[in-house]
């Protein structure tokens, strides 16, 4: 007996919207998934019109706002979700936002398209959708889990940039070419402070969502789902903070090393320029033109000068040795 599973349909509303209708034959329902891209006037209206989401709501999902920290609003009928995750391009991180509406049957993700994990995860439903979990049970809390999964996984793999990029300051710094170190901690240190601030409140945006009740799916599934990415928000977190106190200890070392580096060189210009200086002060004196100078008119008093100042030198060096001053 063949089994025939029919592929979802896929169809683009307009250049910017395409829609994706995930169907198991196995349930009952039905999943609408909607991908927005720059969102404009257009787009606005289209979701306006079809789904009546709240004005506010849809402002702030536009290509031309931008949200400076994360929102979770329950709307009654759905969810509104604002989220940024990062994306590393040339080594700098960028903050890319990234707007759900949830509602009973179906997931509108508005973005700029930024982001490859999430354009990834699209392009899987389109052509084999049996891959994803959602699939099998049509759930839009379930189809959430799993793209926010998606970035979270994409996150680890900046931070495993980040472990590289700090591996590679280390051996910057221990083979002398310090300066070089310190566009590249800098450029860190940035990263990770962008990084923090997109991860900070990740958590808590996550246990709320862990309590939303699904009428398709039993609760424990979703809290299942939901806390697996709380974990992973908290691990995140972690390495964060491991990263970021690795970066102030090679800093913190580098400066170490340059401070001492400089201070060798200041010693070594010190010690010149005390040992020059009576030296140019003794041949100030003999170059005065008052009569009677000594050593000056005799036939050896070049020389005699000569090896005066080399004898003062010579017993300023060896004062300078005594002391410790050359080490």
């Amino acid at each position: 007996m063949l089994y025939y599973t029919p592929m979802p349909s896929s169809q683009k509303i307009s250049s910017k919207i395409e829609l994706v209708t995930i169907n198991n034959p196995g349930t009952p329902n039905i999943l609408e998934w909607f991908n927005v891209v720059s969102a404009g006037k257009n787009e606005i209206e289209f979701l306006r019109k079809k789904f009546n989401f709240d004005f506010q709501h849809l402002k702030a999902s536009s290509a031309l706002s931008s949200s400076q920290r994360p929102l979770l609003s329950n709307a009654g009928d759905y969810i509104f979700l604002i989220l940024h995750f990062p994306t590393l391009n040339n080594g700098a991180i960028h903050i890319n936002e990234i707007e759900f509406f949830i509602g009973h049957g179906y997931m509108v993700t508005i973005h700029n398209n930024n982001l490859p994990s999430l354009n990834n995860l699209f392009s899987l439903a389109k052509k084999n959708p049996e891959s994803l979990y959602s699939y099998h049970l049509d759930s839009s809390a379930i189809l959430l889990s799993e793209i926010l999964d998606r970035l979270i996984q994409s996150t680890y793999e900046i931070l495993d940039q980040n472990g590289k990029a700090i591996d590679s300051v280390e051996e910057l710094i221990f083979s002398d070419d310090r300066n070089s170190a310190i566009g590249d901690i800098l450029q860190l240190r940035h990263n990770l402070i962008n990084i923090r601030k997109i991860m900070q409140n990740h958590k808590n945006i996550l246990k709320k969502l862990k309590e939303v009740e699904s009428s398709i799916v039993p609760d424990k599934e979703v809290k299942d789902r939901y806390a697996d990415l709380i974990e992973h928000s908290i691990r995140i977190w972690e390495t964060l903070e491991n990263q970021r106190e690795m970066t102030e200890v090679l800093n913190a070392t580098n400066e170490s090393l340059i401070n001492r580096q400089l201070n060798y060189i200041m010693k070594t210009l010190t010690v010149i320029s005390v040992i020059t200086f009576p030296l140019t002060l003794l041949a100030a004196i003999f170059g005065m033109n008052a009569r009677h100078m000594p050593f000056v008119e005799g036939p050896y008093g070049f020389y005699i000068i000569i090896s005066l100042m080399t004898l003062l030198s010579f017993f300023m060096l060896i004062f300078f040795y005594r002391k410790n001053w050359l080490k």
